[in-house]
């Protein structure tokens, strides 16, 4: 019904510009999961580039996802449609349907997306130029005059058999297109069914039409002007066509191939022209069966899907490969299949295949647009007569890229997530004449067996040997980070030696090309045991032991030796040493295979050069320490008195033992609260008397 990539001046332009020769893109066709992937190309001086490192693609393969398909109802106007196409003019898409029971034509207005949902143009029968009972349509742009075309072919017998041509002028948007109808030519026309035209050379013009009442196959001769009214020869009924329903058409390495379903006998038929349109210097050559499943299989390729009455046909060129989408009108199926062609018999042709099954809700499709790439997201449209409704088949951009498109010359490193076969999709001029596209495909794999260490923890100071291990690597490169031996960064083992937390990277080089880089995490305890600065105290004082750079948090704290503290068992304790004495802090970090410790000293002097008493007492206390007045002093070697008097000079306690206190009372009996003085005449072990007197209040 069209479908030749369009158009030849387009192909030209776009899809057929995809180099072979010279590739654009350079790369890596295989790389590992989440792997770095730097691509470049060395057309560094054109207006614009376009990178999709995600982007949708047709091939046939199993690991790729499946098209999406999406009715989007029958709120489009349609009456029985018999056939649609897409096309995309000055950044704007449309579609063009045409109704087969009320003799319609429709437009299709996507705006600047196909993934919108379309607003509708009724142009109706256009003044009744129309041909009645559409059947088929084709959308061509002339290469010299950039005029666009529609052709439409209809009529169900042959006296209502007429071909039309649709003239919307330099942009599809033309509100008011002009419509010729080109009649019956000779009565050639027996129930048309599929329409193309193309340019062959020399700047001739022909086109093709499938009579589906007759099964013969009709060329038209429009000269040197595609808007000519065409000739129309039979070249009759020799080319194994059987009512056949569809035909499309394309040109791939200066070869011109059509394709023609058969409703008849379930197949679908190849024609090979060779390098021209025309069949009078063309070698045309027919073959049914390389495609179908049931009637005529004549290559070893065996499909895994049976053609049921083939509605209607589209080829499409993209990423420099060809496929083909047939629908089945009984099954409601829809078919995918890569192509690759040779010149010569067409049964020499290879094909694969994949059942799609019904994408859409199609119901009795009549007809499927060529399939259009927008973007990264490839769209195709199918018209359905059961219901008169819509179908939208997407092949998605898929979500597997840390970096979805770049729009300039060189994009930074991404990096897939999943396995899988990507398309990577680069267009060089977009929308000018000097426009170049081409793909590349990176396949995506798992990466091999790897055995190293867990992340680790050792004590700072430490060294540890840490090991990557993978039989398939070709070579291991550790990075060369801060304390590591640089003498073994090519071997599968290192010594490092880190002072704070550190992640040694490695990479593990593959003879496919698949890089894995990987890091192996070694954290550092780092214990500091700070026990404070030498200290000089009085005799009988109390000094808080430990400095600010003891670590803090999940530790255990040990003071030695025990004596004369008020707990050994945390950072900062109290000291009460008698005499002069050194203290060890020990700080331990503990936790799975690993214990740090830390250590420091301190020193307390004691000097006996005062009397060191409280300046306050409370006897009922339940604390003995506070009870009890006393001298506080551990190095009074002979104490001559210590006496207590009241305020009226009455002497209430005197002792000569240093260890005694006073409890508060007199001759048995409390004392009352308030303020007493006291007095004392003591040596130290040194020699040096010491005389002192002072105030102390008594509580209760």
């Amino acid at each position: 019904m069209k479908k030749c990539l369009l158009l030849i001046a387009i192909l030209i332009v776009s899809q057929s510009n995809i180099l072979k020769a010279q590739s654009l893109i350079i790369g890596p066709d295989t790389v590992c999961v989440n792997q770095p992937i730097q691509l470049s190309t060395n057309d560094t001086n054109q207006s614009s580039y376009y990178w999709g490192f995600c982007s949708g693609s047709l091939n046939e393969i199993p690991t790729w996802p499946p098209p999406v398909g999406t009715n989007e109802g029958n709120n489009f106007g349609f009456h029985i449609p018999a056939n649609i196409d897409i096309v995309e003019d000055s950044g704007l898409y449309y579609g063009f349907v045409v109704n087969s029971e009320t003799t319609e034509f429709l437009r299709l207005n996507y705006g600047n997306s196909l993934a919108n949902t379309p607003s509708v143009t009724n142009f109706g029968n256009l003044n009744n130029g129309l041909p009645i009972n559409p059947t088929s349509l084709f959308i061509l742009k002339d290469s010299f005059s950039h005029n666009w075309y529609i052709f439409v072919s209809g009529g169900f017998t042959q006296a209502t058999s007429q071909l039309g041509r649709i003239d919307f002028g330099p942009h599809l948007s033309n509100p008011l297109p002009n419509i010729a109808n080109f009649g019956n030519y000779a009565h050639v026309l027996n129930g048309p069914k599929g329409i193309f035209v193309g340019e062959g050379s020399g700047s001739h013009w022909w086109g093709y039409v499938v009579n589906h009442n007759t099964n013969e196959l009709i060329q038209l001769d429009f000269s040197f002007n595609v808007s000519n009214t065409p000739l129309m020869y039979d070249l009759g009924a020799g080319f194994t066509l059987s009512f056949p329903t569809d035909l499309a058409a394309i040109k791939d390495n200066n070869n011109w191939y059509m394709f023609v379903t058969n409703e008849g006998n379930n197949t679908v038929t190849q024609l090979f022209l060779g390098t021209d349109l025309d069949t009078a210097t063309a070698g045309l050559a027919a073959s049914a069966g390389p495609i179908s499943n049931g009637l005529g299989l004549t290559s070893s390729t065996s499909f895994n899907f049976r053609i049921d009455i083939p509605s209607s046909i589209s080829v499409t060129k993209d990423c420099g490969n060809i496929f083909a989408y047939i629908t089945d009108s009984t099954t409601n199926q829809l078919i995918g299949i890569q192509m690759d062609l040779f010149p010569g018999s067409p049964s020499a042709s290879s094909y694969s295949a994949v059942d799609y099954n019904n994408v859409g809700a199609m119901n009795h499709p009549s007809g499927i647009s060529t399939i259009l790439r927008d973007g990264d997201n490839l769209f195709g449209f199918v018209c359905n007569a059961g219901d008169s409704t819509l179908t939208e088949i997407e092949f998605k951009q898929c979500t597997n890229s840390s970096i979805p498109s770049y729009s300039e010359v060189n994009p930074p490193a991404f990096s897939y997530d999943t396995e899988g076969v990507y398309n990577v999709y680069f267009v060089i001029n977009q929308g000018l004449p000097t426009m170049q596209v081409q793909c590349k495909t990176i396949t995506v794999i798992a990466p091999p067996p790897i055995y190293m260490n867990d992340d680790t923890t050792i004590c700072q100071g430490d060294t540890i040997k840490i090991h990557v291990v993978s039989d398939q690597a070709d070579s291991i490169v550790w990075s060369a980070a801060s304390n590591i031996d640089t003498t073994n960064l090519f071997s599968d083992s290192v010594k490092v030696y880190p002072n704070f937390n550190t992640a040694y990277g490695v990479t593990i080089y593959y003879p496919y090309g698949c890089i894995v880089d990987t890091t192996l995490r070694v954290n550092v305890i780092n214990v500091t045991a700070d026990a404070g600065l030498d200290r000089y105290i009085i005799d009988g004082a109390t000094t808080v032991l430990g400095g600010p750079n003891t670590s803090s948090g999940n530790y255990t704290y040990l003071w030695t030796p025990y004596v004369y503290l008020s707990d050994s068992a945390v950072p900062n304790p109290a000291a009460y040493p008698p005499t002069n004495q050194t203290y060890y802090l020990t700080v331990t970090a503990q936790g799975n295979g690993y214990q740090c410790t830390a250590k420091d000293t301190v020193n307390v002097f004691v000097n006996c050069a005062d009397i060191v008493l409280p300046n306050a007492f409370a006897p009922n206390s339940e604390n003995a320490a506070t009870a009890i007045f006393g001298i506080l002093n551990k190095e009074i070697a002979q104490l001559n008195y210590f006496r207590i008097f009241d305020r009226w000079g009455v002497q209430v306690y005197e002792t000569t033992n240093p260890l005694q206190g006073w409890d508060g009372t007199f001759n048995g009996q409390p004392e009352p609260v308030g303020v007493y003085v006291w007095e004392a005449d003591a040596f130290c072990a040194s020699g040096k008397e010491i005389k002192k007197s002072g105030n102390v209040t008594l509580l209760r």
